[in-house]
């Protein structure tokens, strides 16, 4: 019989380290001690050890990809404007390059199966968004290679945004415009912008002396109508609406409509992301910015240019984007 071909996770477990060490020492990348670094050299002779196709591509300067790894329905990945905005941001890096895009789209219990497949076989990188923390951190550790978009398990590099503050900031301004009744919908729990906008919104709340009026669904369209559809039941006074998101603020403003309440006469809208959706909708509307293209960007230049390290990250700040769902037309810093 054939003998096996050994594999990274072979070396590391005989040289008694990560798979990720063994990367670093087979692709001269910094953060292993010259001690570790020749131990795992000579692990890799003994065993006659050869890096798998993909890897012998990246050296000969070929093939390079970068992976794409989202954990969401395939319809969703299909009709929301953010993982477009996240693939025009990964393109716009790769322009020039003869590095291409693979993206996977997989359900939440497929996600460590499909990322262990991928552990020792990546070429630039791995961008994942979606994945529960603790996939991500399992495969941090294997590979060094890999950024969340947006936070993630400690040690993982990540992508991010000022969130709370950009929700601070919409919780403000729609106070200063005179509205006290302000309720948010939020995101599901455990997603971590989703509880980095909750917080922003009841540090915002409990500033300004509001009651703390709320719901939570998902980062959805019917997502946000269901909810309005309920609240303005139980609280009918609600002047003022803080959306988590801006699929959910569309839903939103549709239940409003539906119920006869006017955007912003009775209503004052705020939506997060400003994606063409808020510009499209009737009435325009107001936004937290989130330049998701140049987040997408800035996390592949890092994977390309090997500027990794644990707890790496690069955070945007948040701009609130004015517009007549709430106001007169303007931008706020966060």
């Amino acid at each position: 019989m054939a003998q096996r071909r050994p594999t990274l996770a072979d070396v590391a477990a005989e040289a008694g380290v990560s798979k990720a060490a063994v990367s670093r020492v087979i692709n001269d990348a910094p953060g292993v001690s010259a001690r570790t670094r020749e131990r795992v050299r000579r692990v890799i002779a003994d065993l006659g050890f050869r890096p798998d196709p993909v890897a012998r591509a990246l050296a000969a300067g070929h093939g390079e990809v970068i992976e794409l790894v989202v954990v969401d329905e395939a319809s969703i990945f299909g009709t929301s404007p953010y993982y477009g905005r996240v693939t025009a941001g990964i393109l716009q890096e790769l322009a020039g390059s003869s590095a291409q895009l693979r993206v996977h789209v997989v359900d939440e219990a497929g996600a460590p199966g499909l990322l262990g497949g991928l552990a020792d076989a990546v070429s630039l990188g791995v961008l994942l968004i979606n994945v529960a923390p603790a996939v991500a951190a399992e495969f941090a550790a294997q590979c060094d290679r890999v950024v969340s978009m947006g936070p993630s398990a400690p040690g993982v590099p990540f992508v991010g945004l000022e969130n709370a503050d950009g929700a601070y900031a919409a919780v403000k301004h729609l106070h200063h415009s005179g509205r006290r009744r302000i309720v948010a919908l939020h995101g599901q729990v455990g997603n971590p912008c989703a509880d980095e906008r909750r917080e922003g919104y009841r540090r915002a709340v409990l500033d300004l002396g509001l009651p703390e009026i709320s719901a939570t669904g998902r980062f959805r369209r019917e997502s946000g109508y269901e909810l309005t559809r309920r609240l303005l039941t139980e609280e009918p006074d609600l002047d003022a609406m803080f959306v988590a998101c801006d699929l959910m603020a569309t839903g939103a403003m549709q239940a409003l409509a539906d119920a006869g309440r006017h955007v912003p006469g009775d209503v004052a809208v705020v939506g997060f992301d400003n994606s063409v959706i808020a510009e499209c909708s009737t009435p325009p509307m107001s936004s937290v910015h989130q330049p998701v293209e140049q987040m997408a960007a800035a996390a592949t230049r890092a994977m390309m240019k090997r500027q990794l390290t644990p707890y790496w990250r690069c955070v945007f700040p948040a701009e609130l984007k004015i517009r007549r769902s709430s106001g007169l037309a303007t931008t706020a810093r966060a």
